[in-house]
């Protein structure tokens, strides 16, 4: 599961669709509607979070209008909650090692976008989060 801190007008298609069907996932786990993933690192920092549902919901708001800018058809009715004036703090250091994950991915399967997006040193992030300095979060499983 990756619910990315990167704005999601950077994922390729492939990432927007599964950002989608991860933070739906997310969704069911923190509504108490599976038993599956309750414990995955990244629902930390929604957990944490005094209103989590709402900023779950909030999370996937944004991706939806992001979908909908590119034409796909995904299902609002999906969202549980509705949109919520709520931010997440979260730290430049897990949005820059997102960053590099991201781009390491779109080289591989989608060079078009790697190539526009390669010399971007700080991207912008999800509307959710709010970027403030610090270190890659504890919750994070690092790459070698």
């Amino acid at each position: 599961m990756r619910i990315w801190t990167v704005h999601p007008r950077y994922l390729d298609r492939q990432g927007l669709i599964a950002v989608w069907r991860e933070a739906l996932l997310a969704q069911a786990v923190l509504t108490g509607m599976t038993k599956g993933y309750r414990k995955h690192p990244q629902l930390e920092r929604f957990r944490t979070q005094k209103k989590p549902f709402e900023a779950i919901s909030e999370y996937l708001s944004v991706v939806y209008d992001e979908a909908c800018r590119r034409g796909y058809c995904f299902d609002r009715l999906k969202i549980k909650k509705e949109r919520a004036d709520v931010k997440i703090i979260e730290t430049d250091g897990q949005l820059l090692y997102e960053w590099q994950h991201l781009k390491n991915k779109l080289e591989k399967r989608s060079p078009d976008l790697f190539r526009e997006y390669e010399n971007i040193e700080m991207p912008a992030a999800h509307p959710l989060f709010e970027v403030v300095p610090g270190e890659i979060q504890k919750w994070e499983k690092l790459k070698a």
